[in-house]
């Protein structure tokens, strides 16, 4: 689940109603039997709340700033939740270079196999406050295919503010003689679908939020990569 999914975009404020059905929902597919784990991104957006800023920082101080500042509280909101549902979670901080080595990836792989195994659902974020190359392993969708093939996942489930994958831009006019946008519900080529997906961005499509920074591009790559290991992409809201 992404920042743009958590955050009201027009205040920056927790959408709490929002978090409370994520978590709803997780919770029932445990009881259920089903292994989960949360990715999520938002440290930064709910930094950016608690000191009052009006837009999302630029530079990579400001972010790794403001992700310390928000990280804890982000997890508090979901151990709240959790709780109320008696679901043991725990926060799993990842970063690119501890999966770029092969004990790192299997420490890492290992430490989520033992808290699946115990019925706790792990909640997993980029360790963004010391990241040294960049905020993000690229993006929250990239990171959740990687942690999806990194436990061995039948499904992965991308959230998004949209309703779904459309054939062009839904909140913008078709040019005179094309037909508007119409939803895709199930993608045969990702690799096709990616490919306009990026020559859309190009165009000005990018991140559909100010909090966030992924758009549909980075859903599609991270499907594409989800494909290559097995593992079924669902693209939702």
């Amino acid at each position: 689940v992404g920042t743009s999914s958590i955050l009201r975009g027009d205040s920056g404020t927790l959408a709490l109603s929002t978090l409370a059905c994520l978590v709803e929902t997780l919770a029932t597919l445990r009881a259920r039997g089903h292994d989960v784990v949360l990715v999520s991104s938002g440290a930064v957006g709910v930094g950016c709340q608690r000191l009052g800023l009006a837009e999302r920082p630029k530079r990579l101080a400001e972010l790794q700033a403001m992700a310390a500042i928000g990280q804890p509280h982000l997890m508090r909101y979901y151990d709240e939740f959790f709780s109320a549902l008696r679901q043991p979670i725990a926060q799993v901080l990842l970063s690119a270079d501890a999966l770029d080595s092969r004990s790192g990836y299997r420490n890492a792989q290992a430490t989520l196999d033992e808290l699946l195994r115990r019925g706790v659902i792990p909640v997993v974020n980029e360790n963004d406050s010391v990241a040294i190359s960049e905020l993000r392993f690229g993006d929250n969708d990239t990171l959740s295919a990687l942690v999806a093939v990194l436990v061995g996942a039948s499904h992965l489930f991308l959230a998004t503010d949209v309703d779904a994958l459309y054939t062009a831009n839904p909140h913008v006019a078709p040019p005179p003689g094309q037909p508007p946008a119409e939803p895709i519900r199930e993608v045969a080529d990702v690799c096709e679908a990616l490919a306009r997906a990026e020559e859309a961005a190009a165009g000005g499509g990018g991140s559909g939020s100010a909090w966030g920074t992924g758009g549909i591009a980075t859903k599609l790559r991270a499907a594409r990569l989800a494909a290559a290991a097995g593992v079924t992409t669902v693209i939702h809201s």
